[in-house]
């Protein structure tokens, strides 16, 4: 199975997934990746910040965008050129994020489409915005 070719994809398509953040993904995060910051594993440090609580690494969250480029849209296959990120406001643990791509542009000659990517908390707040870049899979 691959995912969608680019004379597949048309301006506008988009796909998104939902995630609760849990304690423990933070932890295996923090784990896999090494990042230990006690903004992210250590409450009583936490506390003391500007968030009040621990929160979730930003990096956790722009994952999800790559599940589904991954998986969705275009699907299995493509390969991931660019991300762009800008973080917007704090996910907190217990958060549902709405992860979100939208076919922005189409370049057939290159075979390159530019997603709008974003996160969206359970509030409707946005906590992340930026783009990317990939190579869908090529018709077999």
């Amino acid at each position: 199975m691959i995912g969608k070719t680019i004379q597949e994809l048309s301006l506008g398509d988009s796909e998104q997934i939902q995630k609760t953040i849990s304690e423990t993904d933070v932890y295996l995060y923090a784990g896999i990746t090494g990042d230990l910051n006690p903004a992210h594993v250590n409450e009583e440090y936490a506390r003391k910040t500007f968030f009040k609580t621990r929160i979730a690494h930003g990096m956790l969250t722009a994952g999800f965008i790559s599940t589904i480029l991954g998986n969705k849209l275009p699907g299995p296959g493509t390969i991931y050129i660019h991300q762009s990120v800008n973080f917007l406001a704090p996910v907190r643990f217990g958060d549902t994020i709405t992860v979100k791509v939208e076919v922005e542009e189409i370049n057939s000659e290159k075979n390159r489409v530019k997603f709008k990517t974003t996160c969206i908390n359970q509030d409707g707040t946005t906590v992340l915005d930026g783009e990317a870049i990939v190579s869908p899979p090529k018709s077999a």
